[in-house]
């Protein structure tokens, strides 16, 4: 008996929200988009940082001391439960199906906001970290948005030709001086606007020096598409 409705079950389950499992949801059901993925979140325009007040194109003082590289940033949500966790799990835990999820409301959410020319370049891990899990988990959110808008999907736009320590340990000041030198542009982005898609934007020093080499190759915009932002 088990066995026969186990196919059902599947589907029930298919079709359930990937953040509480119980209402239905394609891939988050509305009440955790709104709680948890919030399309209204007021957002620095350039870091996407979460700000208090609302307004438009709102920029942090950060960002108006210190001008990034990067063009834009537009994220989906907080790193916060259940977001960080929902993270956590698809990088260490291998639940890769998590990547579908972040690619689809990224894709949705972004709609027709990236223009034609929009290139899609992952961030790539070092090279231990790549072994260790065996995937790239920017990559494969990367993947899923590229389909879903039907953009091209530069997997290999970016190597990493420099390994530090990992930023987590790290001041702000360090984390920059750590990246400075580690990333190459492998592809010809003259003149196109590329879109550089991570899990999670902390300091924004490894989007910063990322837009910097795409832009010494040629590149005309660089927007960051992440996952969560921490506050």
């Amino acid at each position: 008996m088990f066995r026969a409705i186990t196919p059902t079950l599947r589907r029930w389950f298919a079709h359930r929200c990937a953040v509480c499992s119980i209402a239905p949801g394609a891939p988050v059901c509305a009440g955790c988009a709104a709680d948890f993925f919030p399309a209204d979140a007021v957002r620095c325009a350039q870091c996407a940082l979460r700000l208090a007040r609302a307004g438009d194109a709102v920029v942090c003082g950060r960002c108006l001391r210190e001008t990034p590289r990067y063009d834009a940033t537009f994220a989906l949500a907080d790193y916060a439960p259940p977001v960080d966790g929902m993270v956590i799990a698809l990088k260490f835990g291998h639940r890769l199906e998590l990547a579908r999820v972040f690619g689809e409301l990224l894709a949705e959410r972004m709609g027709e906001r990236l223009p034609r020319d929009t290139l899609l370049a992952p961030v790539p891990l070092a090279f231990e970290r790549h072994a260790e899990r065996g995937f790239n988990q920017a990559r494969e959110i990367a993947r899923i948005v590229a389909r879903r808008l039907a953009l091209p999907l530069a997997a290999d736009a970016l190597a990493r030709v420099k390994h530090g320590v990992p930023q987590e340990r790290l001041t702000l000041a360090a984390r920059r001086r750590n990246v400075r030198g580690a990333f190459a542009a492998r592809a010809d982005v003259r003149g196109r606007t590329v879109v550089v898609v991570d899990d999670v934007m902390t300091s924004g020093a490894t989007l910063d020096e990322v837009a910097a080499v795409l832009k010494r190759a040629g590149a005309a915009r660089v927007l960051n598409l992440v996952v969560a932002r921490t506050p």
